[in-house]
Parts: structure tokens; C-alpha cells; sequence
């Protein structure tokens, strides 16, 4: 499992008009080739009556890009919405824009910057996060060691899930996996190794 990787959070969708074509950008983070599909197929029952439809998506499950120049000119299309994609960093990602005609020819140029456009509205709306790899825990404590602790927690940004109070302190929380071992080291260190640590899996969050 990789440590990290880039996509977006939601949906986010952008307008761009040259010349009276109206280029409509949608972005949308998936996680399967299928999820992909059903949401190009979404796009296209939302707008039948549009021109073109082209896509580009992105996904981490073997490695797999795609695109499509939807009958406009090879290269003025679809690639440019995948190098936005790429140029981003972003993977689980899908964008399609969808295209009014608006009468007058755009020429290749204008083509690829309209497409560009769209796209990068598009994923810039929906908000590009990295997720990393957490490592998530079951802690358990004393009362008295639980108050050393609260600096490592600053430090390593651990992310309470929940806290149990009865006889000793029951904490469940996550820190990113590539600070896990430090982490571990030094709640050992500073209870004196007093304190339950148990690993319960590992997740990805932003």
C-alpha cells in the first residue's frame, strides 16, 4: 500500500463560453473503472442534448488512464483534460466536459484551451487533497501517565476517535503511518512502558 496519493474531495464542476460554445467541466474522485463509467454515463443523460462528451479519468487500481476526444479534432480534447489531471498529480479522479457547439469553429488552439480550462475549473472546485496511510490504534493508560502524553499527541497530529474513562484512560485514534513507529517509541519512553498499545489496521483519511 502506498503511503500517500492526490485526488479530489467531492464534485466540483466549472463553466467556460468562447465564442458562444459553452464548455461545462465536471470532476468527480472514484475509486473503480466502474464508478468512472457511471459517472460519464451520468454526464451524458444530464446534458443528451450537448455536442461532445469528453473524458479523462485516472485511477490507482492498475495504474489505468483513459480518455476520449469524443469526434473533436485528435489531441484537442481529451488529452489536454488528462494532462490536467497528470500535471495536478491527482489519481481516482474523473473529469468530463461537455460541450454546446456554439456555431463558430475554435480552431485547434482554441479547442485545447477551452478543454483545459473547463477541466481545471472543474477539479480546482472540487478540491484537491492528498490522502496519506494512517496507522490506527487502541491505547490504554493510567491516569497519571495520560497527562504526559498530550504533547506527543499534539506533535503527531493524532486524530481521536474516541475516549474511554473508567478505571484506566481508553483512548482509539490514528497518526499517519509513516510517524508510527516514532510515535509508538515514545509513548513507550515516556510511560516507562506502562502503556497497551494495539495496532488495529491502517486506513487512508486527509
Amino acid at each position: 500500500m502506498a503511503d500517500s496519493y492526490i485526488t479530489v474531495k467531492n464534485y466540483g464542476s466549472f463553466e467556460y463560453e468562447d465564442r458562444k460554445s459553452v464548455f461545462i467541466g465536471e470532476a468527480m474522485p472514484v475509486s473503480s473503472e466502474s464508478e468512472a463509467l457511471a459517472f460519464i454515463d451520468k454526464v451524458k443523460k444530464t446534458y443528451p442534448d450537448a455536442r461532445h462528451h469528453v473524458y479523462a479519468y485516472v485511477l490507482r487500481e492498475n495504474s489505468i488512464a483513459r480518455f476520449t476526444d469524443d469526434s473533436e479534432p485528435q489531441g484537442t480534447a481529451g488529452m489536454p483534460v488528462l494532462d490536467v489531471i497528470r500535471k495536478n498529480g491527482c489519481t481516482n479522479t474523473v473529469i468530463v466536459v461537455t460541450r454546446y457547439f456554439g456555431g463558430t469553429l475554435l480552431g485547434t488552439g482554441g479547442l485545447v484551451r477551452a478543454y483545459t480550462a473547463a477541466a481545471i475549473g472543474a477539479l480546482k472546485n472540487a478540491e484537491i487533497i492528498e490522502y496519506d496511510v494512517y496507522t490506527e490504534y487502541s491505547i490504554e493508560v493510567s491516569y497519571s501517565d495520560f497527562q504526559k502524553l498530550a504533547p506527543i499527541f499534539t506533535r503527531y497530529a493524532f486524530r481521536q476517535e474516541d475516549a474511554r474513562y473508567t478505571v484506566a484512560v481508553e483512548l482509539r485514534g490514528r497518526v499517519r503511518k509513516s510517524e508510527s513507529e516514532s510515535f509508538e517509541a515514545e509513548l513507550v519512553s515516556v510511560t516507562g512502558g506502562r502503556v497497551k498499545l494495539e495496532i488495529l489496521g491502517e486506513k487512508f483519511d486527509f
